[in-house]
């Protein structure tokens, strides 16, 4: 989780905290800035991937309540949807996808995360979910 301080006199604060919330509501993040953003939250879980802290913390995380948030993995991995701004049930779609990552690849005791990502099994679920979803979009 990523939390967010800033100081503000009281006579600007709701004119600031507007200011604020538009970096949330329409982040002006180009698709290179967006790119390297990915590419650090990338390195930041190759990093941790060493430390037996980290991984112990994932363990405990991983035996915690599904529907705490304390279970949810807490640094991202690479995954991306290139879309449209705009584009209707894309956190549904990236929902699958880490389930199907969850399933099919964290879960098998062949994978080691340096990997690349190689499964019969997860890229033929993922087809069909994306395919799912483009047919739910689009009608075809």
């Amino acid at each position: 989780m990523t939390n967010y301080f800033f100081d503000v006199n009281t006579d600007c604060f709701e004119e600031a905290l507007d200011r604020f919330a538009q970096f949330f509501i329409k982040p002006l993040m180009s698709a290179n800035a967006t790119m390297r953003e990915i590419k650090a939250v990338d390195s930041e879980n190759q990093k941790n991937l060493l430390s037996d802290a980290w991984r112990m913390n994932q363990l405990q995380k991983h035996l915690s309540l599904e529907s705490h948030p304390y279970h949810k993995f807490s640094i991202g991995t690479k995954f991306f949807v290139v879309c449209e701004p705009g584009t209707q049930h894309m956190e549904a779609l990236l929902k699958v996808v880490y389930e199907l990552y969850t399933d099919y690849v964290l879960k098998n005791p062949f994978y080691e995360m340096e990997m690349p990502i190689r499964f019969e099994l997860f890229d033929i679920n993922l087809t069909q979910a994306v395919q799912k979803d483009r047919v739910a979009l689009l009608g075809r």
